[in-house]
């Protein structure tokens, strides 16, 4: 773990409640692909995001910030990195955090399964596997409750059509009649699709509550525990 200060570069909407915020460290940072960092509003109140930066933009860390009036976490968060943006202040911050991080060490096909803005988290895992010019199967879900929700279809589809073994899979729960593609709770659409997640390098990330349901249904669907990866699995029974 890193303990720097960074700049707010800028603040900007991806949604009605979802915030794109890039941070720039003062100094050089390192972090793996799936590792998040904490902004430190206090000496013991520190909000954690996912990066959504891969690690060869280290210069620039990218998070997702969904934000509404009920949401005080994020919300609070939100505002301490405006004031710090309209002052021209500093952050302090917390960065390389998380153990469930990208697996490069075998040959299983990857399974990266997003709720909301848990987004931000498989996309650093997305971004870097294309980079590295991974031959890995690579299945992105991305599950979210409208369609105006999806803030980065066309980049992942881009990011999907650039090699053969990448596919995104985008899933809404309350589809209008003009949606075409899957429907209904993102982790559902993976069971479907999928007659046993024996084989696969499963990596998560959303609401505590959703990755709960998702990790014992996904166990019942064939997958292994050791390969199925979610930092909220530290804070769920």
């Amino acid at each position: 773990m890193q303990t720097l200060h960074a700049e707010v570069v800028a603040i900007s909407p991806l949604t009605e409640f979802v915030h794109k915020v890039i941070l720039k460290p003062v100094e050089s940072v390192t972090f793996e692909a799936g590792q998040y960092l904490q902004v430190v509003l206090g000496e013991k109140d520190k909000r954690a995001f996912s990066i959504a930066s891969r690690p060869s933009q280290s210069d620039e860390l990218e998070l997702h910030i969904g934000a509404s009036a009920v949401d005080s976490y994020a919300m609070q968060t939100l505002e301490h990195l405006r004031q710090a943006y309209a002052q021209k202040t500093q952050v302090l911050i917390e960065a390389g955090l998380g153990i469930s991080q990208l697996r490069l060490q075998c040959e299983r096909p990857i399974i990266l399964l997003a709720g909301g803005t848990g987004f931000s988290y498989a996309k650093s895992m997305a971004d870097h596997l294309s980079e590295i010019g991974c031959e890995r199967p690579v299945l992105f879900y991305w599950g979210v409750r409208e369609e105006s929700a999806l803030y980065a279809h066309t980049e992942m589809q881009t990011w999907a059509d650039s090699r053969e073994n990448f596919t995104f899979i985008p899933v809404v729960e309350n589809p209008t009649a003009s949606w075409t593609g899957h429907t209904g709770y993102v982790h559902k659409a993976v069971m479907n699709d999928i007659v046993s997640l024996a084989p696969y390098d499963i990596y998560m990330a959303g609401r505590f509550d959703m990755i709960g349901i998702v990790r014992d249904d996904f166990l019942n669907h064939g997958a292994i525990r050791e390969n199925m990866y979610a930092d909220a699995f530290a804070f769920i029974k």
